[in-house]
């Protein structure tokens, strides 16, 4: 008689633009995040974890593959994950895991690839078509801000939560895996009751001044949008929604915690959090994101890891990078990786939260000047973002940034660079790059960058090819003879 399959279950819940200081587990002593905090309470939470890049589609690509967005050009929201390329959902599921994937993310695989990397996809009720809210001015259309909403149908992230309970209440026999990727607090920011109204908007934090150095796209950002003309009230108004959308994420992850409890898999299953990307919310004079932004608030990342008998109550200071999520789900699931990737497990620090993990985390982003076709073009109220980097591509250009436990260093194709020291600056709020006396810090940074990207640059593929493969085509004499019949 065969053994039962006693793998651990992984539910992957990913909220998309979340910062890492909107939760109170991270420090935040405003927001009411109960349930993300009990997760936190339950397992690590990893206090230096980043993204390996600001926008969406590439961070996706990144943390699925292990690989840097470089490594393959996945580096737009249009060049997305292929169906030949290796992703952590596809491997789970070729090792015999049932990969349930709750709703219809669709800015992650390109045709073909979520056919073989999952057994279910979309919902069990579907949502309604779209939000029918408008802006109410241009001022706050360029804050990417709706308000209230009315109550209605089951938007994208409830009807995704329905399923993910339903799915839970009926779990397979083989060891499984729910893949959660949901849309909060991603703008437009708005919110029904009692979420809109839950924060008091002279509670929430001021957002961080413009600073001095700083990169060209901020001031033109602030110019093309006008934001010169949002006064503190708005930017009040415009974080507290956020973080109404925060507790109402909260919720659907309460919702989905309370399944997995309710389908007494709770002690087998692990559970992991984390964002593809932070937002700007205000800082710097800025809002949503930007493909080239390096900021703290758009790359610290809100990464917690739980369950499955894993150690509780536990924080991890250690540099992390997400794509270290690919090999910790590959080892707690007892499968080896069939493609070269650049993570690196998780599971010692988990088990040793002291313990050193990276000595640098890296993080890129942007374009170059050529590249300017593959830029992003949105309709409204994206367009004047699009705009700017089709008119001004060196405002996007590509940059990267690497961290070491104190100092965090950015390098730009087309710009000086940057020098944030974290340690009397952790909001990266002054750039002090070019000081005579940290010459010797951004020489040292430099040279990190210099041997990750020449280690990272690519990757050879698993699968090998003949040297002389055969070849299905005349010779040349038959195709001459062949010719001279036709003429």
């Amino acid at each position: 008689m065969c053994c039962v399959d006693q793998r651990p279950n992984f539910v992957i819940i990913i909220p998309d633009q979340l910062r890492a200081d909107a939760l109170g587990c991270f420090g935040n002593p405003v927001i009411r995040t109960p349930h993300i905090d009990a997760l936190a309470a339950s397992g690590t939470i990893f206090a230096e974890a980043y993204v390996q890049h600001p926008v969406c589609s590439p961070s996706r690509a990144s943390f699925l593959t292990g690989w840097y967005p470089h490594v393959r050009g996945h580096r737009t929201l249009t060049h997305l994950l292929q169906a030949d390329e290796p992703n952590l959902l596809r491997i789970l599921k070729d090792a015999g895991y049932h990969v349930s994937w709750a709703g219809r993310r669709g800015d992650t695989f390109a045709p073909g690839a979520t056919e073989l990397s999952v057994h279910e996809y979309g919902f069990a009720e579907p949502p309604a078509s779209g939000s029918s809210a408008e802006f109410p001015s241009e001022a706050w259309a360029r804050l990417f801000y709706h308000g209230r909403l009315e109550g209605g149908p089951a938007d994208h992230d409830e009807a995704a939560v329905r399923t993910a309970e339903k799915r839970l209440a009926v779990s397979p026999d083989q060891p499984w895996v729910l893949f959660v990727p949901l849309i909060a607090p991603h703008c437009p920011f708005q919110a029904e009751e009692p979420w809109f109204s839950m924060y008091d908007r002279g509670e929430v934090p001021r957002p961080l001044p413009p600073g001095g150095r700083e990169p060209a796209f901020k001031a033109a950002i602030r110019e093309r949008y006008g934001l010169g003309r949002i006064t503190p009230g708005m930017w009040q108004e415009v974080t507290a929604t956020y973080y109404g959308m925060v507790s109402r994420l909260d919720h659907h992850v309460g919702r989905i915690m309370s399944a997995v409890e309710n389908s007494g898999q709770a002690g087998r299953t692990a559970t992991l959090f984390f964002a593809d990307h932070g937002e700007y919310l205000g800082d710097f004079g800025l809002i949503e994101k930007w493909p080239s932004a390096m900021d703290r608030c758009i790359t610290a990342d809100p990464l917690i890891v739980a369950g499955a008998g894993l150690p509780a109550g536990q924080r991890c200071d250690s540099l992390v990078e997400l794509i270290d999520v690919v090999p910790t789900v590959l080892e707690l699931a007892g499968v080896a990786a069939p493609h070269q990737h650049f993570g690196r497990s998780l599971l010692p620090v988990l088990h040793d939260p002291a313990r050193p993990h990276r000595r640098y985390a890296f993080t890129e982003g942007g374009f170059s000047e050529r590249e300017e076709p593959r830029m992003e073009r949105g309709a409204f109220p994206y367009d004047l973002k699009g705009a700017l980097q089709h008119e001004q591509p060196r405002l996007v250009g590509r940059a990267v940034a690497v961290r070491d436990p104190r100092w965090t260093y950015v390098w730009r194709l087309y710009e000086p660079p940057e020098l944030y020291d974290r340690q009397a600056d952790p909001a990266e709020t002054a750039n002090v790059a070019g000081a005579p006396e940290l010459a010797g810090v951004e020489r040292e940074l430099e040279r990190a960058l210099l041997r990750w990207q020449i280690q990272t640059s690519d990757v050879i593929p698993a699968a090998e090819d003949p040297r002389m493969p055969e070849v299905d085509l005349p010779p040349p004499a038959a195709s001459l003879d062949t010719l001279e019949n036709l003429i």
